[in-house]
Order: C-alpha cells, then structure tokens, then sequence
C-alpha cells in the first residue's frame, strides 16, 4: 500500500488571530513495506503530517493519496481507511477506557462489525504480537498493568483491526529502558513481517537501528528525505533540525580524537562493536 502527499499545506484557525501554518506545500511518497522515520524539532509539524495520513486532519491544500485514491474524496470510506491505516498516538494508553484487557483490544474489530470469532481471534493475535500473555492479562484491568504492559495493549488495539501501515508517533516517550526496547522490538517484528512502518522519533539510535528511509522536517516543511547514513552525513542539516547523531557515533568522535583510526560512519552500536573487534583481530594477528 502506498501512500502519497502532494503539495499538501495544513493551517490551523485559518482566518483567525491564531492562524498557524503547521504544513507548508509538503511532498512525499511512502511505498509498500518502508519503515520511514519522521524526524525534526519539536513543533515543525510531525504530528500534524502522521495525522493526514489516516483521515484524522485534512488538507487546508493539497492531496493525500492511498494506492492512488484521495482519501478526502467525496465518496472514500474513511472508516475502512482507517483500518487499513493504523495510528498510535503519544502516549496511547491514555485513551484505554474499558475494565478488561481483551475488552479494550476488541473494541476497534467490534466497530469493524466482526462477528464474536474473528474478534475473539484477533484480540489473541495482537496480544500475542505485543508480548502479553492472554491466559494472564485478557480480563486484567489495564489500569493495574505497568506504563509499558499499558502501552502495548493500545498497541495491540491497533493492530487488532490488521492495518497494512502503521503510524508511530513517538512510542517510547516516558518509558523505562526495559519497556522502550519491548516496544521497539515489536516494532522491528512487524517491519519484517511485511508491515510498513512511519515512526516520528527523535531518538536517533532507534532511527539508525530500525529505519530504511529517514524524513527530516523544518518549520512545516520537508528539509531532505534519504537514508540514515545520507542524513547523519548531512551536519549542517541535522543541526538546521536539532537532531543530534547517534551515541555511536559521538563515540567514533571521540575514539578518533584519542588517535584511534575509525571510519566516519559507524552510526549503530551493533557497527561498531563489529568494527571494533575487527580492528582487534588484526592487530593480534587472528
């Protein structure tokens, strides 16, 4: 499933005193199976964009495209759109509202107009993609769960209705280390399993890790789009968005500095531990 923007421009209270343009003439096509990382500072439009994604906000100009149909057309089901395009908000468990674990997971399928089966079926599934064992959780209370058991059942609401695309806004925000890597690593699954991923993020490392293809936004616009090592290399650009390069590689930087020769590229922890033990097989001769 592609999805594709044309020169699509979002103004909030237009017309009015606090008239804010959030989106400026935005370009850009995702295809089927990418995992895109949206980045850039606070406030220059991330949350905005992911939002016209799905139907949620709508273009004040411009076009946005699902495998070619305007999804703002006079006659797009929104509702099956939204099933096909699953967002996850900042902090979703905030929006968790039923007693039960399962009861909550099973509410999109219900609106879907699934019968008892199918629901039962999927609210299984997710679960046991997010990592949560039903026989244990499915009639807990989310609100006894920890922070990240609760981020993974909104999760699981999610992907109960089996969307092709998920939409990802910043979903290790407030999370311990322990909780950020669960989360990412069910992330990093259903890229594999074949779903296409757009995740905002401001955690480099995760973006070095997990994404094929970065988005670098400025001020409601998209500054430059390439993979990460194109965008790392780019410094006047990651300082331009306040983004910061990888922990790996301020340690390259440091390394390089003590006289240890590195390349200027290692920009995961993985890259470098393999570098590094490449670097200490030779000089021993091995």
């Amino acid at each position: 499933m592609s999805i594709e923007l044309k020169q699509v421009t979002h103004i909030y209270s237009q017309g009015s005193a606090f008239e804010r343009k959030a989106l400026d003439h935005i370009n850009l096509r995702i295809e089927d199976g990418e995992f895109i990382a949206l980045c850039g500072h606070t406030g220059c439009g991330k949350s905005t964009l992911v939002q016209h994604l799905n139907g949620l906000l709508q273009p004040t100009e411009g076009q946005v495209l699902v495998n070619g149909e305007d999804i703002n057309g006079e006659h797009v089901n929104r509702r099956m759109l939204r099933q096909s395009v699953g967002l996850v908000f900042q902090y979703p468990e905030y929006q968790l509202f039923e007693e039960t674990v399962a009861k909550d997971i099973a509410f999109g399928p219900k609106n879907m107009g699934l019968d008892e089966a199918e629901i039962d079926q999927r609210v299984r599934r997710a679960m046991e993609h997010v990592h949560l064992d039903y026989q244990k959780y499915a009639n807990s209370s989310p609100f006894d769960l920890s922070g990240g058991q609760m981020r993974r059942v909104a999760i699981a609401g999610v992907l109960a209705m089996e969307p092709s695309v998920l939409v990802l806004d910043e979903p290790t925000a407030g999370l311990d280390p322990r909780g950020r890597d669960r989360i990412l690593g069910i992330v990093k699954d259903l890229h594999h399993e074949g779903a296409t991923i757009i995740m905002v993020s401001h955690s480099m490392d995760d973006v070095a890790s997990l994404a094929t293809r970065m988005v670098v936004m400025v001020n409601g616009t998209i500054a430059k789009t390439g993979s990460c090592r194109e965008i790392f290399k780019d410094h006047d650009l990651m300082k331009k968005a306040g983004l910061d390069i990888p922990s790996a590689a301020r340690l390259c930087q440091e390394l390089r500095s003590k006289g240890i020769h590195l390349p200027d590229d290692l920009y995961t922890q993985e890259e470098l531990h393999e570098h590094i033990i490449r670097l200490w097989k030779e000089a021993k001769g091995c």
